[in-house]
């Protein structure tokens, strides 16, 4: 059986940032059954609802018994709030194998700086680093993460 990386292969920017969380880019309704049939759980989307996917996500999801949680990353202020928002859904399923994604993984990288910082006590300029590996392009959205982090303990 394939691993849940393995079944989002041709997945944009598809990594595995930590042991239960692969960020990315927006998955088709195949990525999204190969990645239940190998274990994964919970999906966190931060596209706007109005953004094109070529296919209903959510109900997609939810058919399969995945968790699909939608918050909404895009042309909105990025404030503490939304990172909280993002951050809660991540954590509050950190044990399960949960696929985090945009359209391409720029947007996820925001989020995915204080999460590594805060929560897995990695230092500010690798956890930038592995953001950008994972797609991460947006210089406000790296400033976000980074500015959450420092005024949150990291």
């Amino acid at each position: 059986m394939a691993s849940p990386i393995e079944a989002l292969r041709g997945v944009l920017n598809a990594s595995q940032i930590l042991p239960n969380v692969i960020s990315g880019g927006q998955p088709g309704p195949a990525q999204l059954r190969a990645f239940h049939a190998a274990g994964g759980r919970v999906v966190v989307d931060i596209r706007a609802p109005m953004e094109p996917r070529g296919f209903d996500e959510a109900a997609e999801a939810r058919a399969l018994g995945l968790t699909y949680i939608n918050i909404p990353l895009g042309p909105t202020p990025l404030t503490d709030q939304l990172m909280e928002s993002i951050l809660s859904a991540l954590r509050d399923h950190a044990g399960e194998p949960t696929l985090f994604h945009c359209a391409s993984g720029n947007r996820t990288g925001g989020p995915l700086i204080p999460l590594l910082i805060l929560d897995h006590a990695m230092d500010e300029e690798d956890a930038v680093a592995v953001a950008r590996r994972a797609g991460l392009r947006g210089a406000e959205l790296l400033h976000w993460g980074v500015d959450y982090a420092r005024r949150h303990g990291g």
